[in-house]
Protein backbone atom coordinates (compact mmCIF):
# COMPACT_ATOMS: atom_id res chain seq x y z
CA UNK A 1 0.00 0.00 0.00
CA UNK A 2 1.37 3.43 -1.01
CA UNK A 3 0.07 6.17 -0.01
CA UNK A 4 -0.47 7.62 -3.64
CA UNK A 5 -3.20 5.01 -3.37
CA UNK A 6 -4.90 6.32 -0.65
CA UNK A 7 -7.17 9.38 -1.64
CA UNK A 8 -7.93 12.60 0.89
CA UNK A 9 -5.95 13.34 4.30
CA UNK A 10 -3.20 15.19 2.25
CA UNK A 11 -1.94 17.02 5.46
CA UNK A 12 -1.69 13.87 7.38
CA UNK A 13 0.15 12.00 4.61
CA UNK A 14 2.72 14.53 4.98
CA UNK A 15 3.39 14.64 8.43
CA UNK A 16 3.89 11.23 8.42
CA UNK A 17 6.33 11.02 5.89
CA UNK A 18 8.19 14.06 7.04
CA UNK A 19 8.24 12.04 10.65
CA UNK A 20 10.04 9.40 8.63
CA UNK A 21 12.07 10.98 6.96
CA UNK A 22 13.32 13.10 9.65
CA UNK A 23 13.92 10.06 11.79
CA UNK A 24 12.18 11.36 14.90
CA UNK A 25 9.63 8.14 14.97
CA UNK A 26 6.60 8.26 17.00
CA UNK A 27 7.35 5.50 19.56
CA UNK A 28 3.73 4.82 19.88
CA UNK A 29 0.90 6.15 17.22
CA UNK A 30 -2.93 6.06 17.82
CA UNK A 31 -4.68 6.81 14.56
CA UNK A 32 -8.65 7.73 15.37
CA UNK A 33 -11.47 7.82 12.30
CA UNK A 34 -14.93 7.16 11.58
CA UNK A 35 -15.46 3.79 10.74
CA UNK A 36 -14.54 2.67 7.22
CA UNK A 37 -12.69 6.41 6.81
CA UNK A 38 -9.41 4.77 5.65
CA UNK A 39 -7.02 4.71 8.82
CA UNK A 40 -5.72 1.10 8.39
CA UNK A 41 -4.45 1.37 4.62
CA UNK A 42 -2.92 4.99 5.57
CA UNK A 43 -1.05 3.15 8.48
CA UNK A 44 -0.12 0.38 6.18
CA UNK A 45 1.02 2.80 4.06
CA UNK A 46 3.18 3.93 6.09
CA UNK A 47 4.58 1.06 7.84
CA UNK A 48 5.84 0.62 3.93
CA UNK A 49 7.45 3.34 4.37
CA UNK A 50 9.45 3.02 7.08
CA UNK A 51 10.80 0.12 5.56
CA UNK A 52 11.08 0.79 2.32
CA UNK A 53 14.71 0.74 0.55
CA UNK A 54 14.41 3.02 -2.36
CA UNK A 55 11.98 6.25 -0.88
CA UNK A 56 10.75 8.40 -3.95
CA UNK A 57 9.09 11.52 -3.88
CA UNK A 58 7.26 11.29 -0.60
CA UNK A 59 6.17 7.58 -0.84
CA UNK A 60 7.47 3.81 -0.86
CA UNK A 61 8.79 2.44 -4.49
CA UNK A 62 6.82 -0.14 -4.13
CA UNK A 63 9.09 -2.91 -5.85
CA UNK A 64 11.42 -3.30 -2.97
CA UNK A 65 11.60 -6.62 -1.18
CA UNK A 66 10.36 -4.93 1.66
CA UNK A 67 7.71 -3.18 -0.32
CA UNK A 68 6.49 -6.42 -2.20
CA UNK A 69 6.35 -7.92 1.67
CA UNK A 70 4.22 -5.16 2.67
CA UNK A 71 1.69 -5.10 -0.08
CA UNK A 72 1.17 -9.14 0.98
CA UNK A 73 0.91 -8.17 4.26
CA UNK A 74 3.85 -10.76 5.17
CA UNK A 75 6.30 -8.78 6.02
CA UNK A 76 8.18 -10.62 8.67
CA UNK A 77 8.49 -7.85 11.25
CA UNK A 78 5.01 -6.35 10.75
CA UNK A 79 2.26 -7.92 13.61
CA UNK A 80 -1.17 -7.44 13.44
CA UNK A 81 -3.31 -7.80 16.31
CA UNK A 82 -7.25 -7.15 16.27
CA UNK A 83 -10.66 -8.62 18.29
CA UNK A 84 -10.99 -11.62 17.52
CA UNK A 85 -13.66 -14.74 19.61
CA UNK A 86 -14.20 -18.37 18.75
CA UNK A 87 -14.90 -19.17 15.47
CA UNK A 88 -17.07 -21.68 13.29
CA UNK A 89 -13.87 -21.22 10.98
CA UNK A 90 -10.77 -22.64 13.62
CA UNK A 91 -11.69 -24.82 16.43
CA UNK A 92 -8.94 -23.32 18.65
CA UNK A 93 -10.41 -23.15 21.80
CA UNK A 94 -8.97 -19.56 23.00
CA UNK A 95 -7.96 -17.97 19.52
CA UNK A 96 -5.60 -14.80 19.15
CA UNK A 97 -5.34 -12.94 15.89
CA UNK A 98 -2.45 -15.53 14.90
CA UNK A 99 -5.18 -17.76 14.73
CA UNK A 100 -6.93 -15.71 11.60
CA UNK A 101 -4.18 -14.67 10.24
CA UNK A 102 -4.85 -15.89 6.64
CA UNK A 103 -8.41 -14.42 6.49
CA UNK A 104 -7.30 -11.01 7.87
CA UNK A 105 -5.14 -10.93 4.96
CA UNK A 106 -7.98 -11.93 2.69
CA UNK A 107 -10.42 -9.63 3.73
CA UNK A 108 -7.56 -6.28 3.93
CA UNK A 109 -5.85 -7.15 0.28
CA UNK A 110 -9.04 -7.30 -1.03
CA UNK A 111 -10.76 -4.25 0.60
CA UNK A 112 -8.79 -1.90 3.47
CA UNK A 113 -11.88 -0.12 4.02
CA UNK A 114 -13.74 -2.54 5.99
CA UNK A 115 -16.41 -2.32 8.73
CA UNK A 116 -16.10 -4.15 12.16
CA UNK A 117 -18.94 -6.19 11.12
CA UNK A 118 -17.26 -7.22 7.73
CA UNK A 119 -14.26 -8.15 9.84
CA UNK A 120 -16.46 -10.74 12.36
CA UNK A 121 -18.25 -11.98 9.24
CA UNK A 122 -14.64 -13.15 7.35
CA UNK A 123 -13.41 -14.65 10.99
CA UNK A 124 -16.55 -16.79 11.57
CA UNK A 125 -17.70 -14.64 14.51
CA UNK A 126 -20.85 -13.57 13.44
CA UNK A 127 -23.15 -12.41 16.58
CA UNK A 128 -20.25 -12.32 18.94
CA UNK A 129 -18.07 -9.63 20.16
CA UNK A 130 -14.85 -9.28 19.61
CA UNK A 131 -12.16 -9.02 22.35
CA UNK A 132 -8.04 -8.40 22.49
CA UNK A 133 -7.50 -10.83 25.69
CA UNK A 134 -4.42 -11.35 27.53
CA UNK A 135 -2.85 -13.98 25.28
CA UNK A 136 -2.21 -10.98 22.46
CA UNK A 137 -0.48 -9.21 25.44
CA UNK A 138 1.80 -11.97 25.39
CA UNK A 139 2.02 -12.70 21.82
CA UNK A 140 2.66 -9.03 21.46
CA UNK A 141 5.75 -8.74 23.68
CA UNK A 142 7.03 -12.06 22.43
CA UNK A 143 7.17 -10.48 19.15
CA UNK A 144 8.90 -7.69 19.98
CA UNK A 145 11.16 -9.12 22.12
CA UNK A 146 12.89 -11.36 18.64
CA UNK A 147 15.36 -9.28 16.62
CA UNK A 148 14.11 -8.43 13.62
CA UNK A 149 14.41 -10.49 10.43
CA UNK A 150 15.29 -7.08 8.51
CA UNK A 151 17.23 -3.65 8.78
CA UNK A 152 13.87 -1.68 9.33
CA UNK A 153 10.95 -1.26 11.83
CA UNK A 154 9.29 -3.85 14.08
CA UNK A 155 5.67 -2.59 14.20
CA UNK A 156 2.66 -3.54 16.18
CA UNK A 157 -0.29 -2.81 14.48
CA UNK A 158 -3.52 -3.50 16.49
CA UNK A 159 -6.93 -2.50 15.11
CA UNK A 160 -9.99 -1.32 17.74
CA UNK A 161 -7.74 -1.34 20.64
CA UNK A 162 -11.05 -0.12 22.70
CA UNK A 163 -11.54 -3.97 22.58
CA UNK A 164 -8.96 -4.40 25.02
CA UNK A 165 -9.36 -5.33 28.44
CA UNK A 166 -7.21 -3.58 31.42
CA UNK A 167 -5.30 -6.71 32.19
CA UNK A 168 -4.09 -6.60 28.76
CA UNK A 169 -3.53 -3.33 28.61
CA UNK A 170 -1.88 -3.29 31.94
CA UNK A 171 0.22 -5.85 30.82
CA UNK A 172 1.43 -3.69 27.30
CA UNK A 173 1.89 -0.46 29.14
CA UNK A 174 5.86 -0.79 29.96
CA UNK A 175 6.71 -2.04 26.09
CA UNK A 176 4.53 0.76 24.97
CA UNK A 177 6.05 3.27 26.97
CA UNK A 178 9.40 2.38 26.20
CA UNK A 179 9.48 -0.26 23.34
CA UNK A 180 12.59 -1.83 22.13
CA UNK A 181 14.41 0.09 19.62
CA UNK A 182 13.33 0.71 16.38
CA UNK A 183 9.67 -0.90 17.28
CA UNK A 184 6.96 1.24 16.71
CA UNK A 185 3.19 0.52 18.07
CA UNK A 186 0.51 1.89 15.31
CA UNK A 187 -3.35 1.62 17.27
CA UNK A 188 -6.81 2.43 14.86
CA UNK A 189 -9.52 3.23 16.95
CA UNK A 190 -13.71 4.30 15.96
CA UNK A 191 -13.79 5.57 19.68
CA UNK A 192 -10.92 7.15 21.21
CA UNK A 193 -13.48 7.89 24.11
CA UNK A 194 -13.33 4.14 24.65
CA UNK A 195 -9.53 3.49 24.85
CA UNK A 196 -8.49 2.93 27.78
CA UNK A 197 -6.85 6.07 29.18
CA UNK A 198 -3.38 4.58 30.44
CA UNK A 199 -2.97 3.48 26.41
CA UNK A 200 -4.45 6.40 24.79
CA UNK A 201 -1.85 8.69 26.94
CA UNK A 202 0.94 7.08 25.91
CA UNK A 203 0.20 7.21 22.05
CA UNK A 204 0.56 10.64 19.90
CA UNK A 205 -2.79 10.68 18.09
CA UNK A 206 -3.19 11.49 14.98
CA UNK A 207 -7.21 12.36 12.85
CA UNK A 208 -8.27 10.44 9.72
CA UNK A 209 -10.74 12.83 8.27
CA UNK A 210 -14.07 11.80 6.13
CA UNK A 211 -13.16 12.51 2.74
CA UNK A 212 -15.32 15.38 1.08
CA UNK A 213 -18.69 14.37 -0.71
CA UNK A 214 -16.88 15.10 -4.30
CA UNK A 215 -13.94 12.93 -3.57
CA UNK A 216 -15.88 10.20 -1.86
CA UNK A 217 -17.75 10.12 -5.14
CA UNK A 218 -14.36 10.04 -7.31
CA UNK A 219 -12.76 7.00 -5.30
CA UNK A 220 -15.89 5.15 -5.51
CA UNK A 221 -16.26 5.75 -9.21
CA UNK A 222 -12.37 5.64 -9.95
CA UNK A 223 -10.40 3.23 -7.68
CA UNK A 224 -13.31 0.91 -7.13
CA UNK A 225 -15.16 1.09 -10.59
CA UNK A 226 -18.55 2.07 -9.36
CA UNK A 227 -20.87 3.37 -11.57
CA UNK A 228 -20.50 7.16 -11.44
CA UNK A 229 -24.63 8.34 -10.65
CA UNK A 230 -24.84 5.77 -8.09
CA UNK A 231 -21.47 6.48 -6.42
CA UNK A 232 -22.81 10.04 -6.40
CA UNK A 233 -25.94 9.37 -4.66
CA UNK A 234 -23.96 7.11 -2.12
CA UNK A 235 -21.37 10.03 -1.47
CA UNK A 236 -23.92 11.84 0.12
CA UNK A 237 -25.29 9.49 2.79
CA UNK A 238 -22.15 8.34 3.29
CA UNK A 239 -20.55 10.42 6.00
CA UNK A 240 -17.51 10.37 4.08
CA UNK A 241 -16.52 6.93 4.92
CA UNK A 242 -15.62 4.82 2.26
CA UNK A 243 -15.67 1.76 3.95
CA UNK A 244 -19.59 2.72 4.64
CA UNK A 245 -20.08 3.46 0.97
CA UNK A 246 -18.64 0.24 -0.44
CA UNK A 247 -20.94 -1.63 2.36
CA UNK A 248 -24.15 0.07 1.25
CA UNK A 249 -23.28 -0.56 -2.28
CA UNK A 250 -22.25 -3.82 -2.29
CA UNK A 251 -25.41 -5.00 -0.10
CA UNK A 252 -28.23 -4.01 -2.04
CA UNK A 253 -30.48 -7.03 -0.70
CA UNK A 254 -29.92 -6.21 2.93
CA UNK A 255 -30.76 -2.33 2.71
CA UNK A 256 -33.74 -3.48 0.49
CA UNK A 257 -34.94 -5.84 3.63
CA UNK A 258 -33.37 -2.91 6.19
CA UNK A 259 -35.89 -0.52 4.28
CA UNK A 260 -38.87 -2.78 3.71
CA UNK A 261 -38.73 -3.41 8.36
CA UNK A 262 -38.38 0.41 8.44
CA UNK A 263 -41.02 0.86 6.06
CA UNK A 264 -43.49 -1.10 8.12
CA UNK A 265 -42.65 0.32 11.36
CA UNK A 266 -42.93 3.71 10.14
CA UNK A 267 -46.11 2.87 8.53
CA UNK A 268 -47.80 1.44 11.47
CA UNK A 269 -46.95 4.98 13.77
CA UNK A 270 -48.50 7.10 11.25
CA UNK A 271 -51.28 4.69 11.41
CA UNK A 272 -51.26 4.62 14.89
CA UNK A 273 -51.19 1.13 14.65
CA UNK A 274 -49.49 -0.37 17.63
CA UNK A 275 -49.87 -3.72 16.70
CA UNK A 276 -48.44 -3.47 13.20
CA UNK A 277 -45.17 -1.24 15.10
CA UNK A 278 -44.95 -4.52 17.37
CA UNK A 279 -44.16 -6.66 14.93
CA UNK A 280 -42.00 -4.74 13.00
CA UNK A 281 -40.08 -4.73 16.06
CA UNK A 282 -40.12 -8.28 15.76
CA UNK A 283 -38.53 -8.52 12.58
CA UNK A 284 -35.96 -6.16 13.89
CA UNK A 285 -35.40 -9.09 16.98
CA UNK A 286 -35.37 -11.68 14.12
CA UNK A 287 -32.45 -10.41 11.95
CA UNK A 288 -30.07 -13.46 12.46
CA UNK A 289 -26.94 -11.33 14.71
CA UNK A 290 -26.12 -8.91 17.05
CA UNK A 291 -24.22 -7.31 14.45
CA UNK A 292 -26.83 -6.85 11.64
CA UNK A 293 -29.17 -5.63 14.43
CA UNK A 294 -26.61 -2.57 15.27
CA UNK A 295 -26.74 -1.94 11.91
CA UNK A 296 -30.25 -1.58 11.01
CA UNK A 297 -30.12 1.03 14.48
CA UNK A 298 -27.64 2.73 12.15
CA UNK A 299 -29.47 2.45 8.91
CA UNK A 300 -32.96 3.70 10.93
CA UNK A 301 -30.73 6.51 12.36
CA UNK A 302 -29.80 7.62 8.98
CA UNK A 303 -33.42 7.15 7.84
CA UNK A 304 -34.61 9.59 10.38
CA UNK A 305 -32.29 12.25 9.66
CA UNK A 306 -33.27 12.52 5.84
CA UNK A 307 -37.53 12.90 7.34
CA UNK A 308 -36.11 15.55 9.39
CA UNK A 309 -34.22 17.21 6.55
CA UNK A 310 -37.49 16.70 4.72
CA UNK A 311 -39.36 18.49 7.29
CA UNK A 312 -37.00 21.67 7.31
CA UNK A 313 -37.45 21.72 3.19
CA UNK A 314 -33.57 20.25 2.76
CA UNK A 315 -35.14 17.28 0.53
CA UNK A 316 -32.08 18.45 -2.22
CA UNK A 317 -29.26 17.50 0.49
CA UNK A 318 -30.84 14.33 2.18
CA UNK A 319 -30.02 12.05 -0.57
CA UNK A 320 -33.14 10.14 -0.91
CA UNK A 321 -32.78 7.89 -4.16
CA UNK A 322 -36.41 8.88 -6.39
CA UNK A 323 -38.10 5.69 -5.68
CA UNK A 324 -37.81 6.54 -1.76
CA UNK A 325 -38.82 10.23 -2.21
CA UNK A 326 -43.03 9.95 -1.81
CA UNK A 327 -42.06 7.69 1.65
CA UNK A 328 -40.02 10.49 3.07
CA UNK A 329 -42.12 13.30 2.01
CA UNK A 330 -45.04 11.67 3.60
CA UNK A 331 -43.55 11.06 7.05
CA UNK A 332 -42.16 14.30 7.10
CA UNK A 333 -45.50 15.55 6.85
CA UNK A 334 -47.09 13.04 9.55
CA UNK A 335 -44.50 13.10 12.05
CA UNK A 336 -44.34 15.17 15.10
CA UNK A 337 -41.46 18.06 14.11
CA UNK A 338 -39.31 16.56 17.79
CA UNK A 339 -40.01 13.20 16.87
CA UNK A 340 -36.63 12.55 14.62
CA UNK A 341 -34.81 13.69 17.43
CA UNK A 342 -36.01 11.96 20.06
CA UNK A 343 -36.32 9.01 18.02
CA UNK A 344 -32.83 9.08 17.21
CA UNK A 345 -31.93 9.54 20.55
CA UNK A 346 -34.28 5.84 21.03
CA UNK A 347 -32.05 4.20 18.03
CA UNK A 348 -28.85 5.08 19.35
CA UNK A 349 -30.25 3.93 23.10
CA UNK A 350 -31.39 0.32 21.07
CA UNK A 351 -27.70 0.08 19.65
CA UNK A 352 -26.17 1.04 23.30
CA UNK A 353 -28.66 -2.04 25.01
CA UNK A 354 -27.43 -4.12 22.21
CA UNK A 355 -23.65 -4.14 22.44
CA UNK A 356 -24.53 -4.99 26.03
CA UNK A 357 -26.00 -8.08 25.22
CA UNK A 358 -29.56 -7.11 26.36
CA UNK A 359 -32.24 -9.11 25.16
CA UNK A 360 -33.11 -8.11 21.39
CA UNK A 361 -36.69 -8.61 21.78
CA UNK A 362 -37.22 -6.15 24.72
CA UNK A 363 -35.07 -3.75 23.07
CA UNK A 364 -36.87 -3.28 19.75
CA UNK A 365 -40.56 -4.27 21.60
CA UNK A 366 -39.67 -1.05 23.54
CA UNK A 367 -37.92 1.18 20.88
CA UNK A 368 -41.35 0.67 18.68
CA UNK A 369 -43.52 1.10 22.16
CA UNK A 370 -41.52 4.87 22.43
CA UNK A 371 -41.26 6.04 18.75
CA UNK A 372 -45.50 5.16 19.23
CA UNK A 373 -46.03 7.95 22.00
CA UNK A 374 -43.26 9.91 20.41
CA UNK A 375 -44.71 10.11 16.98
Amino acid sequence: MRFADIPGNEALKKALVSMADSGRIAHAMLMYENEGCGALPLALAYIQYLNCTDRRNGDSCGECRSCRQMSGLVHPDTHFVFPVNTSRKTDVSRPVSESFLGLWRELVLKNPYFLESELYTALGIEGKSGVIAIAEAKYILEKISLTPVGDGYKTVLMWLPEKMNAETANKLLKAVEEPPEKTVFIFITHNPDRVLPTVFSRCQSYRVLPLPKDGLAAALSGIFGKDAGLAERQAAISGGSIGVALDAMGEREEYMSFMSIFKDLMTGLASRDLLAAIEASDRMAGLDSREKQKAFCIFAGECLRKIFLCQQHLQDIAGIPGEEADFYAGMAARANRTFCRKALAMVDRSAMLLDRNVNQKMVFCDLAGQMFLNF
